[in-house]
């Protein structure tokens, strides 16, 4: 695909539309019509109060993105989420993937304790429930020419489909006001929030029990509360109970019967959906540990379960990287695998060892050219540049080098726009667009009985900053505007 240095909406060459005067006026609207629109966040002041919310940072326009590659993000997304289920299923492809990173991470070696003892005694529950989300750039080739390249794949609290539902509709209004009806009506609908809500109805379904709940294991002073309530607003549409959990509630308050049946405050849990549980931090001590181990012993359909949150560590998608990797797990698919195939940037393992150290000698003398990546979601952890040039230098010679990979870094197309941050001034800046698909799928018995790719997420932020999301106040939510 072809493409200018910096891509432009068609709408943007209209003069109205650089206008200083006009654009204060329109972004006043459009944060008005963010509150109207339920695009919020809470405070960065004070995150546990309920009763204060501010907008989420958003673009002003929608951003261009081109057809042909947010199609091919979608068409991918089955693919990936029957890797991801197949990759979770098997027990001797993950211990041997993640047998370094056990070593040195101690985050990714709690889980891997949790893993071994669930499968030691035997899984309870022969339902998975997956939702997860395949984050992209469009990368600059030398040929002119853009293509889809995954960044990461989310299998554990893919969040922000709430939000980006929303955003849909306060992009199609700022058009709207500036005259272009035509434009407006060219935005796609967003379903992400209603596609996740559908997969965890079905999932409550399948567990046969129409009193037990979906729990929503969360943490204190969530800053994705509001993305949050919008599925749980989907569920209680669809008459389904949802209760509000931390990790230390079902420490004090849940317990398995003789069936291992999972019961928080007296109700039984159909499914615990995890909007929590991905960083060290969210595990303030021991209980929290033993309540996770709690919820995987039990008959609660979990999502994500202990093996696929593991899939989702980076680690393990540096092997799937690995040349017939993707094809192994995928052997009766050969068109699927060879579409992920072509998603995939090179990811290197820095592992003690010849291949390891000729990576790292490789990126210390082009430290732009790579990314390097701990085991964590949540975003802002990624490390660039100098500081990963001083880092490679300091865990070269030890075992702690296990706890990263390495990833070739991006060179994404980028386009203009105006970011809109609480509190910040308005100005017009060169950015890059991140899209992500979100992927349902529900197992039953090894077999997939649903497999979807309900909805998107974009998000787009400066060329001033290398790494950090929505949450972090780096990037902001934005709607594709196809060309």
């Amino acid at each position: 695909m072809q493409h200018p240095e910096v891509l432009l909406p068609p709408f943007a060459a209209d003069d109205v539309l650089h206008n200083n005067g006009f654009i204060q006026q329109l972004a006043v609207a459009a944060k008005n019509t963010a509150f109207l629109c339920g695009v919020l966040l809470p405070t960065n002041e004070d995150p546990t109060n309920t009763e204060a919310a501010t907008y989420a940072p958003f673009s002003l326009f929608p951003s261009p993105v081109p057809k042909k590659l947010f199609t091919e993000a979608y068409e991918v997304q089955q693919d990936f989420n029957i890797l991801v289920d197949r990759v979770s299923q098997d027990s001797e492809f993950l211990t041997k993937a993640l047998a370094s990173t056990v070593q040195v991470d101690e985050f990714t070696a709690g889980l891997f304790s949790i893993y071994k003892q669930v499968l030691e005694e035997g899984i309870t529950q022969t339902i998975t429930l997956g939702i997860n989300r395949s984050d992209y750039m469009f990368e600059k080739g030398q040929d002119r020419s853009t293509s889809l390249k995954q960044i990461e794949i989310n299998t554990i609290a893919a969040g922000l489909a709430g939000l980006a539902e929303r955003v849909t509709d306060l992009h199609r209004h700022v058009l709207k006001v500036c005259g272009k009806s035509d434009e407006a009506a060219k935005i796609l609908t967003n379903n992400a929030v209603k596609g996740i809500a559908e997969g965890i109805a079905k999932a409550w379904q399948l567990y046969g029990s129409p009193e037990a709940v979906v729990l929503f294991l969360v943490e204190k002073g969530s800053k994705n509360l509001f993305d949050q309530r919008c599925v749980e607003m989907e569920l209680w549409g669809k008459n389904i109970r949802v209760i509000r959990r931390l990790f230390l509630d079902v420490h004090e308050r849940g317990v398995l019967d003789d069936e291992k049946i999972l019961f928080v405050d007296g109700y039984e849990i159909a499914i615990v959906y995890f909007r929590t549980g991905y960083n060290p931090e969210d595990y303030h001590n021991d209980d929290c540990w033993v309540a996770r181990l709690l919820i995987e012993r039990s008959k609660a359909i979990k999502c994500p379960d202990i093996a696929t949150h593991l899939v989702g560590t980076k680690k393990v998608q540096q092997v799937l990287a690995r040349s017939g990797m993707v094809e192994k797990f995928l052997t009766d698919c050969p068109k699927s695998a060879e579409r992920i195939r072509a998603t995939f940037v090179g990811l290197y393992s820095i592992d003690e060892g010849p291949e390891g150290d000729e990576i790292i000698k490789k990126a210390a003398e082009d430290p732009e050219g790579f990314v390097l990546k701990p085991q964590r979601e949540g975003g802002g952890n990624n490390i660039f540049g100098e500081e990963l040039k001083q880092l490679l230098g300091n865990i070269k010679d030890g075992p702690k080098r296990s706890a990263y990979i390495l990833m070739d870094r991006i060179k994404p197309q980028t386009v203009k726009n105006y970011l809109l941050y609480p509190g910040s001034a308005l100005k017009l800046s060169e950015c890059v667009v991140e899209l992500g698909v979100f992927g349902v799928y529900i197992g039953k018995c090894r077999k997939l009985v649903m497999n979807e790719s309900p909805g998107h997420l974009l998000r787009t932020k400066s060329t001033e900053f290398a790494d950090g999301g929505v949450s972090a106040g780096v990037a902001v939510l934005d709607t594709p505007y196809l060309i």
